[in-house]
């Protein structure tokens, strides 16, 4: 275990950011790969929605000239199904194909990733096309990537976040800003420990060390001062913040939104993931900003092998990828 923990941070250290993303996160969830391994995989159910399934019909006529992600469906027998959640750990299905390549859409309007001869589609079978030459080339690094033995969906963070932006945004944005503005109130960097407390006094004080030039930035950002609070029920914003952020999150395109509510949901907070999408903190100050209560705990108690370490490279993986998705796609 020492070894994995220690392949894992070195992968995550490096500065090449596609090989770090897929190794990485690979490593971190190598404990729940080795138990799907030796699990079959579950029967195709044509009503299942937690699927992605990837055609490897070798036929080359006019008509199948493409890959496409889909729904399980019993006819298919050369087909291969994908967890939705690429953390699941599983593997699925062998490579079905040889070289990965990219190439301008036929309609010159984005790029697309092929495999072999044919073009990647997303779960809709719309071509999936992505903004930017650079985000292509990403992902078609994540598909070159895979090993022969198997297709590892959790090695392709950023395929996910595309279909995300190209799917599941347009249809359900509403939705996405809904959920994220519910939990606005509870954000992490709003609650502090106590000060007066011989525990937490001293978490409290890096809280403030750390947390308040985040506070002054809001502030400064969207014209409304943050309430702190000490409460694990939360407090509550200003309406007129409340409202400012809302309306950020209405103007952002498909790729911000998505990129948005990936890291908001690894940081447990909005204001953190606005923050990265905007420039103002880099991905480690982002994590240090994170895991600021836990990382005190560990200090003072020790770090679990197997648990805290593993937590981190995971961390690093779903915030580094939200960022580098979100650059890629407007990269020239």
């Amino acid at each position: 275990m020492a070894n994995l923990i220690t392949k894992s941070l070195k992968s995550i250290k490096s500065r090449t950011l596609l090989i770090p993303l897929s190794s990485s996160l690979s490593h971190s969830v190598r404990r729940s790969t080795s138990a799907a391994q030796h699990q079959q995989p579950p029967a195709s159910d044509s009503s299942s929605s937690s699927a992605f399934t990837f055609s490897s019909n070798g036929d080359n006529n006019n008509n199948n000239q493409s890959i496409y992600v889909k729904g399980p469906d019993r006819r298919s027998s050369s087909s291969v199904t994908m967890p939705m959640s690429f953390m699941t750990g599983s593997i699925v299905g062998k490579r079905f194909y040889k070289k990965v390549t990219t190439r301008e859409a036929d309609d010159g309007n984005g790029w697309t990733v092929m495999l072999d001869y044919r073009t990647l589609k997303t779960p809709s079978k719309k071509p999936l096309k992505l903004p930017t030459l650079a985000l292509a080339k990403a992902i078609a690094a994540e598909w070159e990537y895979q090993q022969t033995d198997g297709i590892r969906p959790f090695t392709m963070p950023l395929m996910k976040l595309a279909c995300t932006a190209l799917e599941r945004v347009p249809l359900t944005r509403p939705k996405i800003i809904e959920h994220l503005m519910r939990k606005f109130h509870q954000d992490l960097v709003f609650c502090h420990a106590p000060a007066d407390n011989d525990l937490t006094s001293h978490v409290h004080d890096r809280q403030v060390e750390k947390l308040n030039p985040l506070l002054c930035w809001v502030e400064s950002e969207f014209g409304f001062k943050p309430v702190v609070y000490s409460s694990f029920f939360g407090g509550k914003q200003e309406d007129g913040l409340v409202k400012a952020v809302e309306n950020l999150l209405k103007r952002s395109d498909d790729c911000e939104l998505a990129a948005i509510d990936a890291i908001a949901a690894a940081a447990h907070s909005l204001v953190i993931a606005i923050a990265v999408v905007r420039d103002k903190l880099q991905i480690e100050e982002a994590i240090e900003l994170i895991r600021l209560e836990e990382d005190f705990q560990v200090e003072r108690w020790g770090l679990v092998e197997g648990g805290h370490d593993v937590d981190i490279a995971d961390l690093r993986v779903q915030v580094s990828s939200g960022a580098v998705f979100l650059g890629l796609s407007r990269r020239t």
